[in-house]
């Protein structure tokens, strides 16, 4: 997921460039939300991890 956030990422910054705004703007929410969903997806696993070694 991580890989796709920074794909998204690498996609936004390539179309700001070239002076595709709205592209690059969904390309960058789009990366966020995915970043936003890898971080939240750790944080349980992470979580699960220590309850089961308890």
């Amino acid at each position: 997921m991580l890989h796709y956030a920074v794909v998204f990422f690498v996609i936004a910054l390539i179309a700001a460039l070239f002076g595709f705004g709205g592209l690059a703007a969904g390309a960058a929410g789009i990366a966020k939300i995915l970043f936003i969903v890898f971080l939240v997806m750790a944080l349980v696993s992470f979580v699960m991890g220590l309850i089961r070694r308890a």
